[in-house]
């Protein structure tokens, strides 16, 4: 079977241009190219941008709100009838298993719903009679043209955190997803044309680097959310700014669980393996870093190793547990770690090259690895791996374990297990961490808080979905209003004073 052509979705509408260049896509699981995908060049990301930009002026800046809530509304009935499809098309190219990602739809399905509530999420401030006759009364605005850029690891949840919100809020939308995954987007985007938005808000442009620096260059463009690698989020962030943009880009992370010696052991266990290798280790929340207080490491690493004897790797249309990394390439690095692993000192207790998988073709399987004896400074412990790895160092204290998280350039999420709840206070106190999990591996928020990091995990002052999501994607504006009644007369030039 010849690869199927995926194309750019303008407007709603399947782009009918000839592309200068393609990327190929792939189904993990089996290494079969499946897609050949048409690359936007800068002079269709600009075409776009001004399309969307008139579609803005004509058509939704001004929408009522009770007309974006009946888009949104009726959005969120078509995604959540279609989650089980979008969700075969992302275990089809990025790999991970069906629950999982039908799972990530559900997830972004609560941020639509979320969205839902925009008339009361806009409502501004009034007070009355500030001077004599005078009010004073805050609005919020549309920007106009917003752009997300999309990484491979979720190609629906994502953008779902972004998209909602900013079409809510009275924008125009382009969205540039991941080159290896591009078919979520393109259905989830199909379903807003569908539920009556109209042609020209919203936009779904592939491409590689040229179409991103095209977007972060656009005059049209007035902000941009980025999920992706922390040097790829600083570059957006530094390129977008220079631009004039408003800019959140959202970075990478190296995760700890903190695990006490008073802790649950078995469900600290279970929350490791979870966290560690749910989706292949393909998550910025995901754990790679288990700092276990002494004396309970053996123990602990015991638990672990036999839970993860258990799981199956493979198709993940299978009912596996595990499926495969995203690509080739990326799987070759992920599995470089397990020699610079054990070249650091290290020890491999248990080996994801070993044994079989259940998949046919040459997919791009690793499964699960854990490595104990893991100190600062070896690369398994320094580097974000973002794969099926995870690593358990020996501290000697909470206070060891707090530093060393603390001390780690990335700030996304963190997680701490223990039955004590004044550590547990303390702890979400004194952890300089954007999300974190009491006893709750993945300290992923619901939709109406909002999602992001610190320190190199996060480029802006902006975190995704929630009411920072909803003032991200608006500007407000403060209006001071007085209307005279018809015995006012008189000239006075002096400054004016409140009365």
């Amino acid at each position: 079977m010849s690869p199927t052509r995926i194309t750019h979705l303008i407007a709603g509408t399947e782009w009918t241009g000839t592309a200068e260049r393609t990327s190929p896509v792939y189904n993990p699981a089996t290494g079969a190219q499946t897609g050949v995908l048409d690359l936007a060049s800068k002079a269709l990301v600009d075409e776009v941008a001004a399309s969307a930009k008139a579609a803005w002026e004509s058509e939704w800046q001004n929408a009522s709100l009770t007309k974006r809530t009946q888009v949104l509304f009726k959005f969120r009935e078509l995604l959540n009838a279609k989650k089980e499809e979008i969700g075969a098309l992302i275990t089809a190219e990025h790999g991970k298993v069906h629950s999982d990602a039908v799972g990530e739809v559900t997830r972004g399905l609560e941020v639509a719903e979320f969205a839902c509530g925009i008339p009361h999420l806009l409502k501004g401030g009034f007070s009355e009679n500030v001077s004599t006759r005078v009010d004073v009364y805050s609005i919020r605005q549309s920007l106009g043209v917003v752009a997300v850029i999309s990484p491979f690891n979720f190609p629906a949840m994502v953008p779902l955190w972004f998209v909602p919100i900013a079409i809510a809020c009275g924008n125009a939308v382009i969205i540039k997803p991941s080159e290896k995954d591009p078919s979520a987007v393109n259905a989830v985007a199909a379903l807003w044309k569908e539920a009556g938005l109209p042609d020209g808000v919203l936009h779904v442009v592939h491409g590689d680097k040229e179409a991103v620096d095209a977007l972060l260059d656009s005059p049209d463009v007035r902000a941009v959310s980025f999920v992706g690698s922390t040097p790829i989020a600083k570059y957006v962030y530094e390129r977008g700014t220079a631009n004039g943009k408003r800019v959140q880009a959202l970075g990478g992370a190296k995760n700890h669980m903190l695990v006490l010696p008073d802790a649950d052991l078995d469900l600290a266990a279970d929350a490791a393996v979870n966290a560690g290798f749910g989706s292949a280790g393909e998550r910025c929340m995901a754990i790679s870093a288990l700092l276990a207080v002494e004396p309970v490491a053996d123990d602990l690493i015991s638990k672990i190793t036999d839970r993860m004897g258990k799981l199956v790797t493979g198709d993940g249309t299978r009912g596996t547990d595990m499926g495969p990394l995203v690509t080739r390439e990326h799987r070759d690095k992920v599995a470089s770690y397990l020699d610079k692993g054990t070249e650091a000192g290290a020890t491999l207790v248990v080996d994801g090259r070993d044994g079989d998988v259940d998949a046919d073709g040459d997919g791009f399987f690793l499964k699960p690895t854990l490595f104990d004896n893991v100190t600062p400074g070896m690369p398994v412990y320094d580097d974000e791996i973002f794969g099926p790895v995870l690593s358990v160092v020996r501290v000697a204290s909470y206070d060891e374990g707090l530093k060393l998280i603390n001390d780690n350039p990335y700030g996304n999420g963190t997680a701490i297990f223990t039955n004590d709840g004044g550590a547990a206070r303390r702890f979400q106190n004194e952890v300089e961490v954007g999300m974190v999990g009491i006893n709750v591996p993945i300290p992923v928020p619901m939709a109406y808080f909002s999602f992001g990091g610190w320190k190199a995990s996060l480029f802006g002052d902006s975190h995704a979905h929630g009411m920072e999501g909803v003032h991200f994607f608006t500007r407000g504006k403060v209006v001071t209003s007085r209307w005279l009644d018809p015995s006012h007369g008189g000239l006075n030039l002096g400054f004016p004073q409140n009365q």
